[in-house]
């Protein structure tokens, strides 16, 4: 598999609820960064994705334009889903937000996905607005918690 599938096939793991395949293509050292105030671990992020999954069971990343530059992949996400199932955020300190019924889809974002060998180190990408998990709740219609 060569860096571009490598970092595709995460993403569609993910997608696939399967996060302990997406689990073995991470680094021991994977950090996840962007749209979050610090870093975080791979087992965090696949955490937080198992909460996605579960409230959004037709969560999608929707990659496209993705395209290596050295060990760099770069590539495009615009994140939809519908909101069929409760959203536990209690790893990231918020409370639980019940279904609503209400279909997502945010921002698109560039991302940045290091890979050595055939593992991803690193993905990162500028915060963009009405992103990430405050963009989910925004479209949800609720009122994030001041982080």
């Amino acid at each position: 598999m060569n860096a571009v599938d490598t970092a595709r096939q995460v993403f569609k793991l993910i997608e696939a609820k399967d996060t302990a395949g997406a689990a073995k293509l991470l680094s021991d050292d994977f950090t996840f960064s962007g749209p979050m105030p610090e870093p975080i671990s791979g087992a965090q992020w696949l955490g937080i994705h198992d909460s996605l999954n579960a409230a959004f069971p037709d969560w999608k990343f929707n990659i496209a334009d993705a395209h290596e530059h050295g060990d760099v992949i770069h590539c495009a996400a615009q994140i939809t889903g519908t909101h069929k199932g409760d959203l536990d955020l209690s790893p990231m300190g918020m409370p639980t937000v019940p279904a609503t019924g209400k279909s997502v889809k945010l921002p698109r974002e560039e991302l940045n996905v290091k890979v050595v060998g055939d593992k991803i180190k690193s993905i990162d990408g500028p915060p963009v607005e009405g992103g990430g998990v405050m963009g989910i709740l925004s479209q949800l219609g609720v009122q994030a918690p001041k982080m």
